[in-house]
């Protein structure tokens, strides 16, 4: 899921830096500090969105740069556990499918697919389900469910092995099968 949430940091500002913009400096440094890591109570760190800085900055003996008290708010992404996501496949594999689920790939391990025999075919690039016919390929859209989180190994697993969960397409299938009958009209005479 993703989330806005809002730190507090301090930055250094070096004496070249004097002069320019303290929201700009501040800014930058956060963005190289913060985007594209990965922490444990935040998830993946997204963007910097927006930064607040005090303009009264303190020094520490022996040391050239003015520091400053900075606030930010950071768009982030951290997935849980037995949440419902959906992305799009962007790689198959013999072992499953990678889904993209905003600035990860999560695994769809091939046992996690569906209920039947799954076989690899490398040359159409595409898993199929032996009873179901059903198919999964690069670029499909799929609803799957969290089931592992390793954000220190960089890893999440996925299933879709219950209803209503896999490529968009089964979906349908699935509930135009569950539909109830449409009632018929009654000839009135």
């Amino acid at each position: 899921m993703f989330y806005v949430v809002e730190i507090e940091d301090v930055i250094g500002v070096e004496p070249r830096e004097f002069g320019r913009n303290l929201r700009e400096i501040a800014f930058e440094k956060l963005s190289s500090i913060y985007e594209g890591s990965v922490d444990e109570e935040l998830g993946y760190i997204i963007a910097v969105l927006d930064v607040s800085v005090d303009e009264i900055g303190f020094m520490i003996s022996r040391d050239p740069n003015l520091y400053h008290t900075a606030r930010a708010s950071l768009l982030t992404y951290y997935p849980r556990l037995q949440e419902v996501v959906e992305g799009e496949v962007v790689e198959l594999t013999e072992f499953g499918a990678f889904i993209r689920l905003g600035p990860l790939d999560a695994l769809l391990h091939i046992s996690q697919i569906m209920d039947d025999y799954v076989s690899v075919d490398k040359k159409k690039l595409m898993l199929t389900g032996s009873n179901t016919g059903w198919t999964l390929s690069v670029g499909d859209k799929v609803r799957a469910r969290v089931v592992a989180i390793s954000l220190s190994g960089g890893k999440v697993g996925l299933t879709t092995r219950q209803p209503f969960l896999g490529s968009l397409a089964w979906i349908e299938a699935q509930k135009s099968r569950a539909a109830p009958p449409k009632a018929k009209k009654v000839a009135e005479g």
